[in-house]
């Protein structure tokens, strides 16, 4: 994988609340089942009015970063891409690229941008407070992705996901929640949950399986995506990035996160899905190249 080092980094589709005091000790906190199990994934909100975006970000937190470091460091220093926010910056500026087009095309629908909230340790959302144990995740209550990048830490060091690719593969899987959001499959799953209360972690697996699909579709279309002056953002991606990413996918799959933490592996209380299940939506994404394909909630998973 290689990163174009003229392509400009769009510091404007990132919030950095990174030493801003924003803290996780205050609002409802935010449940995840099973555990440590949230990591990579959706955070449905507590209350039913939230879910779909209802309201933003400031009614809810009062929160916002200050992006003049971020801005300086990524947008005027000569060697921006050495630094892991700005590359996971323009991480995020392929993403959406990406969806501008792919959404209209696939969906008919228009996408809407959003922002990635870097944090350090613990962050309000408006689906409550949440700390670095849960990973990166997304909230339909205001549409925001977030994400404490020592989790890439975690990722390599305790589940043994340690190349480059699987960082743009994590975030594009939470851009993947935005676009159900976008849809309202978010909001969809989330009543289907509230009618039939057992079938909640199989549809809580269909939604994550589908954010894996959407993720692979964005990596077969990387090297298409440009900033807003048409320079490429990626020169290239290589089958090594995307053996990456599946490995990425196998690591955080529920079964393996139960075999690491000595836990029994138990489908019934799976929320994300098995290693092999991830694996098999992303390549489907991947090998198609058409989000159209990524339809986990049609017969079996």
């Amino acid at each position: 994988m290689e990163l174009n080092e003229n392509a400009r980094i769009d510091t404007s589709q990132i919030d950095d609340r990174r030493g801003s005091g924003g803290g996780g000790g205050m609002g409802i906190p935010i449940p995840i089942g099973g555990g440590r199990g949230g990591i990579v994934g959706i955070v449905i909100a507590v209350l039913v009015a939230l879910v779909g975006g209802g309201l933003g970000l400031n009614a809810m937190t009062g929160e916002e970063g200050d992006n003049a470091a971020l801005e300086q460091r990524c947008e005027e220093a000569p060697d921006a891409l050495e630094h892991l926010d700005c590359r996971n910056n323009l991480y995020v500026n392929s993403i959406q690229a990406y969806w501008r087009t792919a959404l209209p095309e696939a969906f008919g629908e228009q996408y809407r941008p959003t922002r990635t909230v870097f944090f350090d340790r613990a962050v309000n959302t408006a689906c409550g407070s949440a700390d670095s144990g849960v990973g990166p995740f997304y909230c339909p209550g205001d549409s925001l992705v977030y994400i404490d990048l020592s989790f890439y830490e975690v990722l390599s060091e305790q589940l043994g996901a340690s190349g480059e690719f699987a960082q743009p593969y994590v975030l594009a899987h939470e851009y993947g929640h935005h676009v159900q959001n976008l849809l309202g499959t978010n909001e969809q799953v989330h009543r289907a949950q509230q009618r039939d209360p057992g079938a909640a972690n199989e549809l809580s697996v269909r939604l994550e399986l589908q954010a894996d699909c959407y993720a692979g579709a964005w990596a077969k279309n990387a090297t298409g995506t440009a900033d807003d002056r048409g320079q490429k953002i990626f020169t290239s991606i290589t089958e090594r990035d995307i053996a990456e990413a599946i490995d990425t996918a196998e690591a955080i799959g529920d079964d393996a996160i139960s075999e690491r933490a000595n836990r029994p592996v138990n489908p019934d209380e799976f929320t994300h899905g098995s290693s092999a299940d991830r694996k098999r939506w992303f390549n489907r994404g991947y090998e198609s190249g058409d989000p159209a394909t990524c339809d986990t909630f049609s017969g079996a998973v």
